[in-house]
């Protein structure tokens, strides 16, 4: 007999002879166990809710909540409350029409209510009349928080009626009663504490749930969600309100432009709503929600939903917009003649791409009950029929948006085929490893000599700086505030700091001994910080790191201070930028007297309009650049001001400060 004909190796035969063991000759009838009613959840609560960990136990928060907006989505309900009470009781109403009470006609001895909280798969999202769309589509939800909570209460108001009951770990402990008479309320209430017999720490967290709540709210922009928890609750570190109302009209868009809050888009979000495809039978299955743009550096982020449920890992739904996207691009190059756009694949579309999409679809299909991936077959093509046409409106409406993205994605293809070629190189080795928030987005163009690179402060300087530049000839670095203080720092810090080893790695020439300066990437390394103290700060602190660590950079020439303007002078159609307070005063003198001249002080290269920094600081047409050299005559001289003013001994900064004191006619403050 083949072993594998039932799936696995048969248990080895008993030696020829030997005799039955007792235990084997005990199993009958009596050994086969049946569970009823939710005694399997009990027993195997991961089949249901994934574990008994802190995502399983916030999952039974989610199943509550989802059927309240189910109310909502169904357009039944107008407001949603989630009140994290003390004692971690958690209570979720909503406004809808309330479960139904009335007995079962299949269990008459049940109300409807009972058989929905202790029996699998049971409720009123199996048949679509109820509801077109929804999350809890298993019947599972209910039952199961129910049978995981050591306690859980549900209060229906419905046709004016009060009625409530009471369960404990799945079983109800009192009769569906009346409860009286009430006006102007309707709708469901569960109130819950998980079992401390399935979950090793049953404390909710005010975070997580008021994050679930605000995610709710952005992917249905018709509901309000009220949130609330006891402020004993919250720690002090903890930034989460004690209340909130959240109430969202632009939807996904509000989502995106709040999580991208600073973050410099290569296009503006692009976002919209749509039915979906009617289906041979004339019905409607469902609609679309979209946000979405694409970011210079980072890594792709996209946000799927399918009916409000988050799905982490993707899904048909995910690929149909995917494949919308790539074809889109692909066919405006086509149109614009760009022979470049060929090789484009959906990784280099996608792979900078922001972007949240919200599905609600006739009776979805699930991997598993916790709902992380959809697996309907159809969402795949109904999303590119309904999403490939509207980007094409898109990218045609505004040609030049259009434009921009496509050499983005291209960019992004050449790089893709360049790290292919070239993977043992050094400049892939910088390029892969920099693909960071906040990192290295390099230049196209491969000749060092025609190549600069400008080191700046932030990423909101950054993000500037990425709009203002030179896609083909100019890079950008953001570093973080100011460096370390090589000239102070040990060698143990210097080694270990993360800010200056991507620096040295973009540069690509190495430092100490192993620098070579055949192998810098850039021709000029050009520090570019804000026109302040703090900027000139940050300044001296790299001035600092390349005379100490890279000296040959500044010896041959390649290292340059970018001169950003402090003051914008406008009058009329006449504008003109100073450099300095005295700057300005001079420029003034050459406007017309008698009419008011606007002055705007730059707060920073973040509080610059990308135009301006190009115009004023980043061309090299325009721009004016201070080289940094070392006299050789002075090398001695050099050296001890670095010493003096940067170095591990402060009373040298002292007395370089009180012997100079008497000069300074003016402290600006």
């Amino acid at each position: 007999m083949n072993d594998d004909l039932f799936g696995g190796a048969l248990p080895p035969r008993p030696r020829r002879g030997a005799a039955p063991s007792a235990e084997a000759d005990s199993y009958s009838a009596k050994d086969i166990e049946v569970l009823e009613g939710l005694e399997p959840v009990r027993r195997r609560p991961g089949m249901y809710i994934g574990g008994t960990d802190d995502t399983a136990l916030h999952h039974l928060a989610a199943e509550i909540l989802d059927n309240a907006m189910d109310e909502a989505v169904a357009g039944h309900a107008s407001f949603i409350e989630m009140t994290l009470e003390s004692g971690n009781l958690l209570a979720v109403r909503d406004n809808g029409r309330g479960i139904p009470v009335d007995p079962h006609p299949k269990f008459r001895n049940l109300s409807a209510l009972e058989v929905i909280f202790t029996t699998l798969h049971s409720g009123g999202k199996f048949g679509g009349k109820a509801y077109e769309t929804s999350g809890g589509l298993h019947g599972v939800g209910s039952s199961v928080v129910n049978a995981l909570s050591e306690s859980l209460e549900v209060e229906v108001a419905r046709d004016r009626v009060l009625w409530k009951q009471s369960y404990a770990r799945g079983k109800p402990t009192t009769r569906l009663v009346n409860a009286g008479a009430v006006q102007n309320r309707r709708g469901t209430t569960i109130r819950f504490r998980p079992d401390r017999e399935i979950f090793a720490d049953t404390a909710f967290s005010p975070a997580r749930l008021y994050r679930l709540c605000r995610s709710k709210a952005y992917l249905f922009r018709g509901v309000e969600i009220r949130w609330s928890c006891d402020p004993a609750l919250i720690t002090a570190k903890d930034e989460t309100p004690a209340e909130a109302v959240l109430h969202f009209p632009g939807g996904l868009r509000d989502s995106l432009e709040a999580e991208l809050a600073g973050a410099a888009p290569v296009v503006p979000i692009w976002s919209g709503e749509a039915d979906l495809p009617a289906g041979a039978d004339g019905a409607r299955a469902g609609r679309v929600e979209w946000a979405l743009t694409w970011l210079e550096d980072g890594e792709a982020v996209l946000h799927s939903y399918c009916n409000t449920v988050p799905t982490p890992l993707g899904g048909t739904h995910e690929a149909g917009f995917r494949s919308a996207l790539l074809k889109g691009v692909r066919a405006w190059g086509e149109q614009r003649g760009n022979r470049r756009a060929a090789p484009v694949t959906a990784e280099d579309v996608t792979g900078a791409l922001a972007a949240k999409l919200s599905l609600f679809l006739r009776e979805p299909q699930f991997q598993g009950q916790t709902k992380e991936k959809l697996t309907s077959p159809e969402a795949a093509r109904l999303l590119e029929a309904t999403l490939r046409d509207r980007f094409d409106h898109f990218l045609a409406a505004d040609p030049a948006r259009a434009d921009t993205l496509l050499g983005f994605v291209i960019e992004r293809a050449e790089e893709r085929l360049r790290r292919r070629d070239l993977k043992d190189t050094a400049r892939k080795s910088a390029t892969r490893r920099l693909r960071l928030p906040g990192k290295l987005t390099d230049c196209s163009a491969e000749d060092a000599g025609s190549t600069e690179i400008f080191l700046v402060e932030g990423d909101s300087a950054g993000g500037s700086a990425k709009q203002a530049r030179d896609r083909r000839t100019q890079a950008v670095l953001p570093l973080r505030g100011k460096i370390l203080n090589v000239a102070s720092a040990s060698t143990e810090k210097l080694r270990q700091n993360q800010e200056l080893k991507d620096l040295v790695e973009a540069l690509g020439c190495g430092v100490g001994e192993r620098f070579d300066r055949r192998r810098l990437r850039y021709g000029r390394v050009i520090i570019m910080t804000d026109a302040d103290v703090d900027g000139a700060h940050i300044a001296s602190l790299l001035i600092t790191f390349f005379y100490r660590e890279l000296p040959e950079l500044i010896t041959h020439g390649h290292l340059f201070l970018a001169q950003p303007p402090l003051y914008r002078l406008t009058q009329g159609g006449k504008t003109l930028y100073a450099m300095s307070d005295a700057d300005r005063d001079r420029k003034l003198r050459q406007f017309k007297s008698g009419a008011k001249v606007e002055i705007s002080r730059f707060k920073g290269l973040g509080e610059m309009p990308p135009a301006s920094l190009k115009e004023t600081t980043m061309d090299p047409a325009r721009r004016t650049l201070l080289k940094v050299l070392t006299l050789p005559q002075d090398a001695a001289r050099t050296s001890d001001l670095v010493e003096s003013l940067m170095g591990r001994r402060p009373e040298l900064r002292f007395q370089f400060i009180q012997d100079r004191a008497r000069n300074v006619a003016e402290l600006d403050v």
